[in-house]
C-alpha cells in the first residue's frame, strides 16, 4: 500500500510539474510575440520617413516600442541628441540585428538611426 501511495503522489508531482512547465512556455510564447508587435519596423518604413515630417505621422506608422528589450536596443547606437525624446526598434528584414531609432523633438522627427545591435 505504501509503496502504490509514494507512486501516486510522484505522479501528481510530475503532473503538476509538467503543467507549471506548460504555463511557462505560453507566458514566454506570448512573451515573444508582444516584443514582435511592438519594436519591429519594415525598413521601407524607416526609408519613408525624413527629419522634419511631423511627429504624429511618423509615430502613427510605427509600433509603440514599448517592451522590456528596449533598453537592449539602445546599446551601440549614437548619442540621443538633446533635447529629443526617441525610440528604437529592430528591423524586420532577414539581418535582425539592425536597430532602427527615431528621435522627435519640438513635434517632428529631429533624427532617425539605424545601426546594428551590440
Amino acid at each position: 500500500m505504501a509503496r502504490r501511495n509514494g507512486c501516486l503522489i510522484g505522479c501528481l508531482v510530475a503532473v503538476v510539474l509538467g503543467i507549471g512547465l506548460l504555463v511557462l512556455l505560453l507566458f514566454g510564447i506570448g512573451k515573444a510575440v508582444d516584443v514582435a508587435d511592438k519594436t519591429l519596423v519594415d525598413p521601407k518604413v524607416y526609408e519613408a520617413v525624413k527629419a522634419g515630417d511631423p511627429a504624429s505621422e511618423v509615430r502613427a506608422k510605427l509600433p509603440s516600442g514599448e517592451t522590456f528589450v528596449k533598453e537592449a536596443l539602445k546599446d551601440g547606437g549614437p548619442a540621443v541628441p538633446a533635447g529629443a525624446e526617441c525610440s528604437w526598434y529592430l528591423s524586420t528584414a532577414g539581418d535582425s540585428d539592425t536597430v532602427f531609432r527615431f528621435c522627435f523633438k519640438d513635434g517632428k522627427l529631429a533624427e532617425k538611426a539605424d545601426y546594428r545591435l551590440k
